[in-house]
C-alpha cells in the first residue's frame, strides 16, 4: 500500500533593482507547504504545481538566488504566471497585461 505524497511548496521572489536572479523565500513539506500555499492564495499570488521544479528548489537555502542551471525552468514558470495574470485581467495576451502589476502585499 503506497502512501500519498506529502505536499511540497517553494516560493520565489524577485526584485529587479536588488536581485540578479529570483530568490527562494520559502520552502517546505506537509503542514509548512500547506501554510505557504494558503498564504499565497490569501495574498492573491498565483500558484502553480510543478513537482520537478519544487524538488530542485528544495536543495536551496532560504535567501539563495536561483542558480543559472534553473533559469530556464523558472522562466517557464514565470511565463505561465504572466499568462494567468493576463487572463485574470481580461487581457488578450501577457504583454497587454504587463507583469509589473502588484498582487496584494506579497511579492
Amino acid at each position: 500500500m503506497s502512501h500519498p505524497a506529502r505536499p511540497r511548496a517553494a516560493a520565489l521572489s524577485y526584485d529587479a533593482k536588488e536581485d540578479a536572479a529570483p530568490r527562494l523565500v520559502a520552502r517546505g513539506e506537509g503542514a509548512v507547504a500547506e501554510a505557504i500555499l494558503d498564504l499565497a492564495r490569501q495574498h492573491g499570488v498565483a500558484v502553480r504545481s510543478d513537482p520537478a521544479l519544487c524538488s530542485l528548489l528544495a536543495v536551496l537555502e532560504i535567501g539563495d538566488e536561483v542558480p543559472p542551471e534553473l533559469y530556464e525552468a523558472v522562466a517557464r514558470l514565470v511565463a505561465c504566471l504572466v499568462e494567468l495574470d493576463g487572463a485574470a485581467l481580461g487581457a488578450t495576451d501577457a504583454r497587454s497585461a504587463g507583469f509589473e502589476r502588484q498582487r496584494g502585499d506579497a511579492s
